[in-house]
């Protein structure tokens, strides 16, 4: 068995921003980037560098890793869609470019309006520009575990999803499941598929909690050997286009977990639960995270008083 040692990439600036229904600040992103960094979190997606018009939540992209400090051992992702995004991109320095790409032809077709392999094709111009640069390049696959308009999406297609994304020359493969369709038995058997035809491969999984299996699903991959997921602090975001995507699994949930079973994540639990909070009074309304309503199951509480009882002599 390999190391235990979880590392986890935080993508509410991306995920969980994207779906805001009011145009969250600047100045709460950039707050929240440096809180995630300086809480240990290894892996931070910043932003996305796609057309306002599309997420207009992301028009500030540059300005946010612009503003935001750089804290030694996090790596600064970002997501973009096409050259034009990349290129934006390059000029904000980024350690990690994230593409994205839906196994199922309907999805990519909603969230980038060509087909699977079209979008795939479209990516070499990216891998050409990055290529040299420094910059890691990963690619993620949304609804590898089904679909919301087709439903089931066939292991075989997810396996030509990532060698095509091989090709490119990606250093990591994210398999999403965009809008909480996964059971933890799937988890296990689409990871084993993949890790069979290339087990050299770094794979990442992203789940949603839209059905509540969410960290479920994390134990499962981790059972199989997985040992980079992403999640989002409070829970917050969802995909904008696939219909109830909301409820990614969250950070100090999945952390919390993790820390239970004896997972390391060299992340500070306390500190997350701290912005997670903080997040939520800045956001306006109540966020989906348990931990931070519950607190840690180490939190012991004092005995009601009514209940005490009477010492005798």
């Amino acid at each position: 068995m390999e190391s235990n040692r979880v590392w986890i990439r935080d993508v509410a600036p991306r995920d969980g921003f994207q779906i805001e229904p009011q145009f969250v600040p600047l100045d709460v992103k950039v707050e929240t980037i440096n809180a995630l960094a300086k809480a240990g979190v290894p892996s931070i997606e910043a932003t996305s560098f796609v057309h306002p018009k599309a997420v207009p939540q992301m028009a500030d992209a540059a300005e946010v890793m612009t503003r935001i400090e750089r804290y030694p051992g996090t790596t600064y992702a970002v997501l973009v869609p096409n050259l034009v995004g990349a290129k934006r991109a390059l000029e904000c320095n980024p350690d990690q470019i994230n593409l994205v790409v839906s196994a199922s032809e309907s999805h990519n077709r909603a969230n980038l309006n060509r087909e699977t392999f079209e979008t795939l094709d479209g990516f070499r111009d990216i891998a050409s520009l990055i290529r040299g640069s420094g910059v890691d390049l990963h690619g993620g696959i949304a609804t590898s575990f089904g679909c919301p308009f087709e439903g089931s999406v066939p292991v075989e297609r997810v396996l030509r999803v990532v060698e095509r994304y091989l090709e490119l020359g990606v250093t990591a493969v994210g398999l999403a499941d965009t809008t909480g369709m996964a059971n933890p038995r799937q988890v296990q058997e689409i990871v084993e598929a993949v890790q069979k035809r290339w087990p050299d491969l770094e794979v990442h999984l992203h789940f949603h909690n839209t059905r509540g299996m969410g960290l479920a699903n994390v134990f499962a991959g981790y059972l199989s050997g997985i040992r980079h997921f992403d999640a989002s602090l409070g829970g917050i975001g969802g995909c904008p286009f696939a219909p109830g995507a909301t409820g990614n699994i969250c950070t100090e949930d999945t952390v919390h977990m993790l820390h239970e079973m004896g997972i390391e994540t060299q992340i500070n639990l306390d500190a997350l639960i701290s912005a997670a909070k903080r997040l939520e009074k800045q956001l306006g309304h109540s966020l989906p995270g348990q931990v931070m309503k519950a607190g840690k199951t180490s939190d012991l509480h004092p005995l009601p008083s009514a209940m005490q009882y009477e010492k005798t002599e």
